[in-house]
């Protein structure tokens, strides 16, 4: 695991406009004395002492101390961060929602079991260790042998990728290497579900330092080792850009609390609910809308008389609307993808309740392929299950026995304009074929309250890109 703050200096330009170039703390503080100031950023700069810059920080930063958080807000921090479980990416997106960034993604690499973060890294019981190591490798295995049935399938049967029979039939030597990346992640988005949740990947993110803050008291106050160490890598280097925030990145009493509350929680609900065993039926979707009063099904339709592109404008009505929807039981492949979504609230009890390994995508014909695919399914069954009976006795190291595959709950809770734009988003150019699926049964529920919205929605065919 390392963690690294990558500092933002200016621009050539910037530099030969002769624009001021300030600290992140500072920064904060000359916006923060806006409140209290009225004659402009260059009379505010003005009163500021180079040979004195600390005081002139200190004198603003003692506020955030008083409730006043939002200073914390002007002070921009990018930090990269690499060799983290997939999970614990997850959960930093969880706590982190509206932060700008990126991770590594499972759809167009191909991850290797060397990428494993060791069991004692994870909280793994010592005693279990070998168990583990044993599982995962196998699923290491099963996911090596998925990509090339995978790949076997897309060679066979080109068509099942959707790409433009003009671009297979093009001799160019740019044609055929986009044709092989279509085809490979084809393969990676299909064979992902055997991945543990246990393998490294990386993640780059940028927000306030208020974000960080609040990212460091969640990971500190976590009982996974992984997500201590991080928590400590973070502070260490929020240090670095704004030292001042320090005192605030710290463990707490109530975070501890609430974090422990919800596990116990989720704890006594996996007691009740037992695990199930097979792949089909688990992702039955719901939805419920709350428009304002006196809104009918025609008002919808005209906010969307302007909706050209995901990105148009929409009508007053659809942001006024709450939508809750979500589905009994999603891979954990498509819940990081829709956990990504900057809107709302999203709420994801971790409780394993099957295992989805895309044998629906198989086509009929290749029977061979399917019983192969089938017997690979084993092992993810067999994650699923040892991470299910861990969560039961209490272990919160349950979660690193999970794979993409995992079917866990999800719901969403937002307002009608962003959950069309999700559906816009998640079904179109590019979208991965399952949380099209997932979001194409959602948007039929909708179509059924509000059918003059069918064909102004942008649902999408989800094309390859």
């Amino acid at each position: 695991m390392k963690v690294t703050q990558v500092a933002i200096c200016p621009s050539e330009a910037s530099r030969n406009a002769g624009r001021p170039a300030l600290t992140p703390e500072l920064l904060a503080a000359s916006g923060a004395r806006y409140s209290r100031n009225n004659e402009g950023l260059e009379a505010i700069l003005s009163k500021i002492d180079p040979a004195h810059l600390e005081k002139s920080v200190d004198s603003i930063f003692r506020m955030v101390d008083y409730g006043h958080q939002s200073i914390a807000d002007m002070v921009p921090v990018a930090m990269f961060i690499d060799g983290i479980s997939i999970w614990l990416a997850y959960y930093i997106w969880t706590l982190c929602p509206t932060a700008g960034g990126q991770e590594s993604s499972t759809r167009y690499i191909k991850i290797s079991a060397e990428g494993l973060i060791a069991p004692e890294h994870l909280g793994i019981a010592e005693e279990e260790t070998g168990e583990w190591r044993a599982l995962m490798s196998g699923c290491f295995d099963a996911y090596q042998a998925a990509l090339e049935i995978w790949d076997q399938v897309a060679a066979g049967n080109p068509a099942l990728m959707g790409i433009p029979r003009s671009l297979l039939d093009d001799g160019s030597d740019a044609a055929r290497k986009k044709v092989m990346r279509m085809r490979r992640n084809y393969a990676f988005d299909r064979a992902r579900y055997f991945l543990p949740a246990s393998a490294a990947t990386n993640v780059m993110l940028i927000m306030s330092a208020r974000g960080w803050v609040n990212l460091c008291q969640y990971l500190l106050a976590q009982p996974l080792p992984e997500a201590v160490r991080l928590g400590e890598s973070v502070r260490a280097e929020l240090e670095i850009p704004a030292p001042r925030m320090i005192k605030h990145a710290r463990r707490t009493d109530a975070v501890a609390g609430a974090i422990a509350d919800e596990f116990a929680k989720l704890a006594r609900r996996a007691r009740r609910e037992p695990l199930t065993a097979g792949e089909e039926g688990l992702a039955v979707p719901y939805l419920s809308v709350m428009p304002p009063e006196g809104i009918s099904d025609e008002d919808f339709a005209a906010d969307l008389a302007h909706h050209a592109h995901r990105y148009a404008p929409i009508g007053s009505t659809l942001p006024r609307t709450s939508v809750r929807f979500g589905w009994s039981a999603i891979g954990f492949a498509e819940i990081r993808d829709l956990n990504r979504h900057r809107t709302g609230a999203k709420y994801c009890p971790q409780i394993p309740k099957g295992f989805y390994f895309a044998a629906d995508q198989m086509p009929a014909a290749d029977m061979e392929k399917r019983t192969r695919l089938d017997g690979l399914a084993a092992i993810g069954r067999q994650a699923t299950a040892a991470a299910a009976r861990r969560l039961a006795e209490s272990s919160p190291a349950y979660i690193y026995w999970t794979l993409l595959g995992t079917e866990f709950p999800f719901e969403h809770v937002t307002t009608a304009d962003k959950f069309i734009y999700e559906a816009e988003l998640r079904t179109g150019l590019g979208a991965h074929f399952r949380y099209a699926k997932h979001l194409r049964d959602a948007l039929a529920l909708f179509y059924e309250r509000f059918p003059s919205t069918r064909g102004l929605i942008l649902e999408g065919a989800a094309e390859p890109e």
